[in-house]
């Protein structure tokens, strides 16, 4: 645990106000490849971090992010059940835009990585924390490296800062399934982003906003849901 404390300190320093997004309620996708071409998405430079975790829910997850701070996010839930006896998360299919900040810090790590040709792994007997593969493609070169765990600071930061945007991602379309299905569960979940986002788990808040902004203001949900879902919004504006 003592090695994640440098981490989560980096990781809040990228919580800064997404740019201007288009209503981004998660979509459900059907069984598909977590694995996105990078080079199908844009002819410009981008960045694809893959993860794996059978033991987890998502089990596969890919974000993709392009030099200009849009993306695109696609996860694979697997045989487990995030929620037992509870409606199940589905599958997620959706763009994303990030902040310039954090755009720019995961291509800088790229850059002076060798955009990722290297050995990434540790090599150490570490935990198990998932299989994460990163990737670069771009005019100046490509690479990719995949660790469980690197002993590489800017990589294993750069993987710890791109899990924690997918976790604020995949709460989002927890928090979308259980407005929608299961209204006094939201307390319980939306509690666990708040946690997640301080303790540097979760960032770009931003990326959420049209499901916060809902909760906030809808008066059929429980007071405390509405004021957690302010706070949140005011972190992601600020």
């Amino acid at each position: 645990m003592k090695a994640l404390f440098p981490v989560i300190l980096a990781a809040l320093a990228f919580v800064a106000a997404c740019p201007a997004q288009e209503d981004a309620t998660a979509a459900a996708a059907g069984p598909t490849s977590a694995v996105t071409s990078a080079a199908s998405l844009s002819s410009g430079p981008v960045v694809v971090f893959d993860f794996k975790n059978v033991k987890l829910s998502p089990s596969y997850w890919t974000l993709t992010l392009r030099a200009d701070g849009s993306g695109h996010f696609r996860s694979e839930m697997g045989d487990v059940n995030d929620t037992p006896g509870k409606i199940r998360t589905p599958n997620i299919n959706r763009d994303v835009t990030l902040t310039t900040a954090f755009t720019k810090s995961v291509f800088q790590t790229a850059h002076q990585n060798k955009f990722f040709n290297k050995d990434c792994e540790s090599h150490m007997k570490v935990a198990y924390q998932g299989d994460k593969t990163v990737s670069y493609m771009g005019p100046e070169g490509k690479g990719t490296c995949t660790f469980n765990y690197s002993r590489d600071r800017d990589i294993q930061v750069l993987s710890d800062n791109l899990i924690a945007v997918a976790e604020t991602i995949i709460e989002g379309t927890r928090l979308e399934m259980l407005l929608q299905h299961d209204p006094l569960g939201l307390d319980k979940e939306i509690q666990n982003l708040a946690d997640a986002a301080d303790s540097g788990r979760a960032q770009q808040l931003c990326i959420i906003r049209p499901i916060l902004e809902r909760l906030a203001e809808d008066e059929h949900v429980l007071d405390l849901v509405r004021k957690r879902a302010r706070v949140l919004l005011a972190r992601a504006e600020t």
